[in-house]
């Protein structure tokens, strides 16, 4: 019998070229977005970062600093809010020539960017096998891309020195009981107080070490202020912290807190303290729990980003550029996403990525002008609008994923207490 031909073997060529192609050109046209997202926040001109240095100079020519005060459109008067160590730290660059501070904060904050997206995006593209320059390269973009990070920038604020301070010591030294750890979360609460949260976290994980050196750190840098400006740090803590007049209209729609929704809903009259306080209280205890939960369960990550969307949803102000909570929540999602298989969690998940990611990189306040009247929302259209990132951090507060990981890199396992 002749022999049956043998079908020859389908050879598939390996398109090297064209992938390469396709990821060149999608980091360009991220690239080429990136102009028209920062294009409305040009207004800001550095604004904030302006009342720091000139706060500075009034401070520097023999004037108390808390009597600093500087007119704003929306906002009326606004004063120097920072905690005295702050101060401190903000002081030397009143040396500089405004264009030179302004240089050094933009380019700072964006090697932070560039340096936490590689913290958080780095176990996903081992655990997933992603090709590792091209993810890093669109995280980074995408996270410049998102309405906290510009506002950052724009306004010269100094959101993203405080993450890199909780992101190293949560992701690094307290996993690792290392001898540093909880000296970053007490830094960033001497600097501006709401990550002080992160210490409550530490409290709720029983990480006693941990915590009672964030503690011990915050109490220290407060009192190194104390005794170099014992005046402004008398007049701080006893007055000045307590006069929330100070910070801004709560009611302001760039304040995505708890008590800005219910402003929004009852201004120009303010809304019931006690209604905040009750609701305050039960998004504080969920998030902690839930936060408490994914760190005995090895994930670091998840328990920080609870928190952190805790502490916002929970501050009386939390102003956009202070949210960078989404980012991490986001990472998660998408790793979560791609370690579900086929079926309606990966489709739920990768829905909820898309759909968090498309609310921050639009965001409340750079596409809309709200004008400075206080008026009620008064419309389902303009409530959301209006309280997105409220909104969308309940949500993310309840359905972020708790990924179980006690041996991956990323996580916050049980460790016995060096002595």
């Amino acid at each position: 019998m002749p022999a049956e031909p043998v079908t020859p073997p389908v050879v598939v060529e390996d398109d090297h070229g064209g992938r390469a192609a396709r990821r060149i050109i999608t980091v360009l046209a991220l690239v080429a977005v990136l102009p028209a997202l920062y294009l409305p926040g040009r207004v800001h001109d550095f604004f904030d970062l302006k009342i720091y240095m000139r706060a500075m100079d009034w401070w520097a020519a023999g004037n108390p600093l808390y009597d600093y005060a500087q007119l704003d459109r929306v906002q009326g008067t606004l004063y120097f809010t920072y905690p005295p160590f702050g101060a401190l730290l903000l002081s030397p660059f009143a040396l500089l020539r405004l264009g030179v501070t302004v240089t050094v904060f933009t380019l700072l904050t964006v090697l932070a960017v560039v340096v936490t997206t590689r913290w958080l995006v780095d176990p996903v593209i081992a655990r997933h096998h992603l090709p590792r320059v091209f993810t890093l390269t669109v995280a980074v973009l995408f996270v410049l891309a998102v309405e906290s990070t510009r506002e950052t920038i724009t306004f010269g604020q100094i959101n993203m020195l405080l993450v890199v301070l909780i992101l190293a010591d949560l992701l690094f030294a307290v996993p690792r009981n290392g001898r540093w750890a909880g000296v970053g979360v007490g830094l960033a609460t001497a600097l501006k107080l709401y990550p002080g949260i992160f210490i409550v976290y530490l409290l709720a994980c029983r990480r006693w070490r941990a915590a009672a050196t964030a503690s011990a750190t915050a109490v220290g840098a407060t009192l190194l202020a104390a005794a170099v400006v014992p005046r402004d740090s008398w007049r701080y803590w006893t007055h000045e912290l307590w006069a929330t007049d100070r910070v801004g209209r709560t009611d302001y729609t760039g304040n995505q807190s708890l008590l800005g929704l219910l402003n929004r809903l009852t201004a120009p009259q303010e809304p019931d303290r006690l209604l905040w306080l009750a609701l305050a209280g039960m998004v504080a205890g969920y998030g902690l729990w839930r936060a408490t939960r994914a760190a005995h369960a090895g994930d670091a990550l998840t328990g920080l980003t609870l928190t952190g969307l805790a502490g916002s949803l929970i501050s009386p102000i939390t102003w956009t550029h202070h949210i960078y909570w989404f980012v991490p929540a986001i990472v998660v999602l998408v790793d979560a996403a791609l370690a579900a298989g086929p079926g309606a969690d990966r489709r739920w998940l990768g829905l909820l990525a898309v759909g968090a990611t498309m609310v921050i990189v639009y965001g409340v306040v750079s596409f809309q002008d709200w004008g400075t009247a206080q008026v009620p929302t008064d419309t389902v259209v303009e409530f959301v609008l209006r309280n997105a990132y409220v909104l969308l951090g309940l949500v993310l507060l309840a359905a972020l994923p708790i990924r179980h990981r006690p041996n991956q890199p990323d996580t916050l396992p049980e460790m016995p207490t060096r002595r």
